[in-house]
């Protein structure tokens, strides 16, 4: 993501964003919000004027629009953002258009900016200097591909080979072989997790076979493969050591630490409820919270005197596991600075 921060007066203003990538889309789905308004270069349908009796074909035509947005949609699958609201500015005013976002696709977003806003518009901005990291998981006869997006990790494709743990050496070698080939478009780090001594040979052979690729190569180990291994290796640090992206491994860290005062009654608060009681006695240290919930306006404010109490808040993607164990928690947690009793 690029960023251009115009003039913000009491965090009030107009940010131009440029997306990259389908992690920027991600991005964007939470800044933008109903209300807010909303600057884009898009195609709108324009009626030509003719002296025919039978009408020509309607020609589309390049217009800049404001409109005020009513609804967000995310496209993961379609690589694009909808955005779609009334017109305020531009042609055909007080209609209703759609914004198709893609990556390459400039908008300037004019609302109140809130901290937890402004973090994430920079890690975007910082998370498009890296290139990025995918993780192969692996055991006898079966691997798996991930790409690490920052809503999660994104399946790219599974490898099996067919006569599992009893292979002969061909049989090993061929799915090793497959194992590289779905790596040959990666340009930056790769991750090799699994339990035992697998994913050292596969690495071995990698290596041989492709030493450039072998020196961007880093192996973690795993109780599993798939994603939970992919979730064992975040919560090892590894984004950390490899991109500088610490998002996902806090959020690995902090529902852990979650978890683990529940378990032991420790200093946690979970639940609207909770959590609303432990920020007005300032006992919250950190608030959780799943993304789904941040354009809730009781939450939002919430957040906001979470902030004014000096916790730090932790967005959580629902995309990725912890996101979900925080959903059935109620979708907001808050790690304490004392318990409350």
């Amino acid at each position: 993501m690029k960023a251009e921060y115009g003039e913000l007066k009491g965090s009030y203003g107009e940010i131009r964003l440029f997306p990259e990538s389908l992690d920027d889309l991600w991005h964007l789905e939470h800044l933008i919000e109903p209300r807010d308004l909303v600057f884009a270069t898009t195609l709108r349908t324009v009626d030509a004027a003719t002296d025919k009796l039978r009408p020509e074909k309607a020609e589309k035509r390049q217009v800049r629009l404001g409109i005020r947005v009513e609804k967000v949609e995310f496209h993961p699958y379609a690589n694009r953002l909808r955005v779609g609201g009334i017109i305020e500015s531009g042609m055909d005013i007080a209609s209703y258009h759609t914004l198709n976002v893609e990556p390459g696709y400039e908008i300037s977003v004019i609302r109140r900016w809130r901290g937890i806003d402004l973090e994430r518009v920079e890690r975007a901005v910082g998370a498009s200097l890296h290139n990025v990291v995918h993780v192969l998981t692996i055991e006898e006869g079966e691997a798996e591909l991930f790409r690490i997006r920052q809503y999660g990790p994104e399946r790219v494709t599974t490898i099996t080979a067919g006569s599992g743990k009893g292979a002969e050496i061909d049989g090993r070698t061929a799915f090793f072989a497959d194992a590289l080939s779905s790596l040959k478009d990666v340009t930056g780090p790769v991750v090799v997790a699994g339990p035992g001594f697998v994913k050292e040979d596969f690495v071995r052979y990698l290596k041989a076979k492709d030493p450039d690729l072998g020196e961007r190569v880093v192996t973690v180990e795993t109780r599993r493969i798939g994603r939970g291994a992919v979730q064992d290796a975040i919560g090892q640090g590894v984004l950390e050591r490899l991109a500088g992206d610490l998002q996902l491994a806090r959020e690995v860290t902090r529902m852990d630490e979650v978890l683990k005062r529940i378990g032991t009654g420790g200093a946690v608060a979970y639940g609207k409820a909770e959590v609303r009681k432990a920020v007005e006695y300032g006992a919250a240290e950190e608030v959780l919270v799943a993304d789904a919930l941040i354009r809730d306006a009781g939450i939002a404010r919430l957040l906001e005197e979470a902030e004014r109490i000096n916790a730090r808040v932790v967005v959580f993607s629902s995309e990725f596991d912890p996101g979900g164990q925080l959903n059935a928690l109620g979708g907001i947690a808050a790690l304490l600075r004392y318990p409350l009793g």
